[in-house]
């Protein structure tokens, strides 16, 4: 967080926006023990579909993000809490006139607590110049359900990303020791490279743990049925990845709720839950 306090700082212009959430395990369920937000991002009211796991959606009002933004969402849920966390719609990154748009994400998850991270797409248009990170770390005992999906440029309308440039960082601990570490750097010249995008404008990847070989074999199950896209499934330690790439967000997210209605009994013994909003 200090490296990304340090780049904000250094951006002459833009939104500056920061979210601070804890959640803690009271009596009977989980609850929102903390908040502390600046600038425009903020959450709604928690919903209980469960009773006792809470859904939370993250709002960005602005409805885009443009060079010079600065977005930061930091959460932790602490020992035996349970949190699934979303967002309302899809977060747009616009044309920028130079300047980067940097977004992160650092979500701590303590011993016998769970977080869902089931965000809706990232959407960057033509001539975005965006930095995305996420860095989660998980106790020995924690659980874990997370995707993320980006799709560059328009497809529905036929706007190629043909100018602009993204960078991915994410990475993944249990107690400090990294399971999965990944950085990525696309151009606009890499979308229809053989080693690039393959001309796929749409690439996403679903992480869950812990998962072990017959569950990740019921994940390859779901995944035998498509053959429209490229995707995989494979297993690190106890943490399985999926891998996306397609021309659809909606084919993706509809691939993505099939695995997690699988995985999240196995993981989080709760049957599957969609949030109210996917619905809307």
């Amino acid at each position: 967080m200090s490296v990304m306090n340090s780049l904000a700082e250094s951006i002459p212009s833009g939104w500056k926006a920061q979210l601070d959430l804890a959640f803690s395990f009271r009596s009977d369920k989980t609850v929102l023990s903390h908040r502390s937000q600046r600038g425009p991002l903020t959450v709604q009211r928690a919903f209980y579909p469960e009773g006792d796991v809470c859904h939370l959606y993250i709002l960005h009002p602005p409805g885009g993000v443009v060079g010079g933004d600065t977005i930061t969402i930091n959460t932790s849920v602490l020992a035996n809490a349970s949190t699934l966390l979303t967002t309302p719609g899809a977060t747009k990154f616009y044309r920028s006139q130079g300047e980067t748009a940097y977004q992160q994400q650092n979500l701590h998850v303590a011993e016998n607590a769970s977080l869902e991270w089931l965000p809706q797409e990232n959407i960057y248009f033509p001539g975005a110049q965006a930095r995305m990170s996420t860095h989660i770390n998980l106790a020995a005992k924690a659980r874990f359900i997370g995707w993320e999906t980006h799709c560059l440029g328009l497809p529905a309308s036929n706007e190629t990303f043909t100018t602009g440039q993204l960078s991915l960082d994410f990475s993944l601990r249990r107690d400090g020791v990294p399971i999965l570490m990944e950085r990525m750097q696309i151009n606009a010249d890499r979308l229809n490279s053989p080693t690039g995008l393959r001309g796929h404008p749409v690439m996403a990847m679903l992480v869950a743990t812990p998962v072990n070989n017959d569950l990740l074999e019921k994940v390859r199950a779901i995944l035998a049925d498509e053959d429209t896209h490229l995707i995989a499934a494979t297993l690190i330690e106890d943490c399985v990845v999926v891998r996306y790439l397609g021309n659809s967000t909606a084919k993706c997210r509809r691939l993505f709720s099939r695995i997690w209605t699988v995985l999240r009994p196995a993981i989080l013994e709760r049957k599957a839950c969609p949030p109210r909003i996917w619905a809307t």
